[in-house]
């Protein structure tokens, strides 16, 4: 069943619930990602500990830090049961994500470590800016190998990646964010993709969230799923 994970990009509780509420169907399989700006916010910690466990809960922290620091900050989610998902930064190198993996296995053993490669928010031009000679499908390849040495569960990168990534990844998963619905502006993303292109490039889920939750929720949601058949 294709998975498909709405991004929850606001600090408020009341919008989660909405986005909750009018995102239900048992035709995919339908997860929930909480970034910082609501993991950090008042309320949010605490709504997502409350959350039913059955729903699929994505976390994420995108970790990158030095490897007992990244296991300690895993160790400290401990509290929260019902997560099934949780990122870190595949640029923190083999051991980080190593360590990620093992502090996983002793927290929650559902709990799934996707290493994330480069955001969907650079492209060529702007990866250079910050130091990297290589393309960002020559970076992206090397990170999803050392993911996958790493024993990580998953990667996270663009449509535009996933068919070399599969090759390498073929048992693990490949998650795809900047998902755009046929129409809809790029906004700060750079390397979009529509919801169909990306599972027939081969990703296992998408992320897709202000195409989904700007706006009526219910409408644009039904079109996603109109999208996939």
């Amino acid at each position: 069943m294709k998975k498909v994970f709405i991004a929850c990009d606001t600090n408020r509780v009341d919008e989660v619930k909405k986005i909750i509420k009018n995102t239900q169907t048992k035709k995919i399989s339908i997860g929930y990602k909480f970034g910082l700006e609501f993991f950090n916010s008042k309320s949010g910690r605490s709504f997502i500990a409350k959350i039913k466990n059955k729903k699929i809960i994505w976390v994420d922290l995108k970790l990158k830090d030095i490897p007992n620091t990244v296991a300690a900050s895993i160790y400290s989610l401990k509290d929260l049961k019902n997560l099934k998902y949780l990122t870190v930064h595949c640029s923190g190198g083999l051991e980080m994500m190593k360590k990620a993996k093992q502090a996983a296995k002793k927290t929650n053993k559902k709990l799934k470590i996707i290493g994330v490669t480069i955001l969907t928010s650079f492209d060529s031009k702007s990866i250079k800016k910050i130091g990297y000679t290589k393309s960002i499908g020559q970076i992206v390849l090397k990170q999803a190998k050392l993911a996958k040495l790493a024993g990580l569960d998953g990667v996270v990168c663009s449509g535009h990646e996933v068919k070399k990534i599969k090759k390498i990844c073929k048992r693990m998963e490949i998650i795809t964010p900047g998902i755009r619905l046929k129409g809809d502006s790029k906004q700060d993303q750079k390397r979009i993709m529509t919801p169909k292109i990306a599972f027939e490039n081969g990703s296992t889920g998408i992320v897709i969230g202000r195409s989904i939750t700007k706006g009526n929720i219910k409408s644009n949601f039904k079109k996603l799923i109109q999208s996939l058949n």
